[in-house]
């Protein structure tokens, strides 16, 4: 036989196993690899996302938490995973976007060792300290950081809280201490313990926060006030610029086969935009953000972009 027919033939079989498969994906159960601990906003998206995907398409979807690095642990697990669509990145913009800035040493190229999947929402921070904290408002909170320069205590969990404190700090003129913790519930318990005197929550837990009377809102760092929680003022009414909103996608391992992918997103997609999801994701502070594999290609490139502005302007040096 024509060695070239049988490379050719070969090929063929090859590309028709890869759709087979393709097609009946997925036929075992999936993980979600998260990389923030359990009660971190992107773990609570995650389980709501991971849920309806199960009933959606007929396998559970289990939700791994691997905190660490900044996230730089769960993507580094999802880039070495085999890109047959079994192993997914239910990442915030830390592990995808923002780590890029922040780290000297990030173990992969988010734009050339993932596969863009699906948007899935955004949220924003809350500056949050003790019902006992002697500030009410962002005013008296700055006035009391500049009493004391350098004295109070900052806990972060993400990128985002730790832009938004260098960024408060940069904008405010004021002067205080950026503590890391693998996740936000941990510096939330820090906070409450009195071990930090203020932190910057995601806008689902701290609402739960708020209501259990265990922490109290200042302020949320989107540009403005958010339906939720209309008593809350943007941190930008007072400190003009400040803009900071973190989001959640899906990706995976490089190379995952289209069928898969399209599977996938619109899957997600169709979640995501269901009046039911909606409003789970409103209970913890998630607003939908559901974008195709190529915008959210797009979408993470503009955001590495964004996230090297926002660290250079609040002089945030690179670990």
């Amino acid at each position: 036989m024509n060695p070239l027919k049988t490379l050719a033939a070969g090929a063929l079989l090859a590309l028709a196993a890869l759709h087979a498969a393709a097609q009946a994906w997925p036929d075992k159960p999936v993980r979600l690899v998260v990389p923030f601990p359990a009660g971190s906003a992107t773990d609570l998206a995650a389980r709501v996302v991971g849920q309806q995907l199960q009933a959606a398409l007929g396998q559970p979807f289990v939700v791994d938490n691997k905190p660490g690095a900044g996230g730089n642990l769960a993507g580094s697990e999802v880039v070495r995973a085999a890109p047959d669509g079994y192993t997914l990145l239910f990442s915030s913009n830390s592990a995808v976007a923002s780590n890029v800035a922040l780290l000297k040493n990030v173990p992969y190229d988010p734009l050339k060792d993932f596969t863009p999947v699906a948007g899935v929402g955004q949220n924003m921070l809350v500056l949050m300290v003790k019902p006992d904290f002697p500030a009410r408002t962002l005013a008296e909170f700055v006035a009391q950081a500049k009493s004391r320069p350098g004295k109070l205590n900052g806990g972060f969990g993400s990128s985002s809280s730790q832009v938004s404190i260098a960024m408060l700090n940069k904008l405010a003129g004021i002067d205080t201490a950026l503590v890391p913790y693998k996740g936000i519930p941990l510096a939330v318990n820090d906070v409450v313990g009195g071990t930090l005197d203020f932190t910057f929550v995601d806008l689902g837990n701290a609402l739960a926060q708020a209501k259990g009377g265990r922490l109290r809102a200042i302020a949320v760092t989107s540009d403005k006030r958010n339906a939720l929680a209309p008593d809350w003022p943007a941190i930008a009414e007072s400190v003009p610029g400040f803009d900071i909103t973190a989001w959640f996608a899906v990706v995976g391992p490089a190379n995952m086969p289209k069928p898969v992918v399209d599977k996938l997103n619109g899957a997600i997609t169709a979640i995501v935009e269901r009046a039911d999801a909606k409003e789970r994701f409103a209970g913890i502070g998630v607003a939908p953000m559901p974008l195709a594999p190529d915008r959210l290609r797009a979408f993470i490139a503009a955001e590495i972009t964004k996230w090297q502005r926002l660290v250079k302007e609040a002089n945030v040096q690179p670990e």
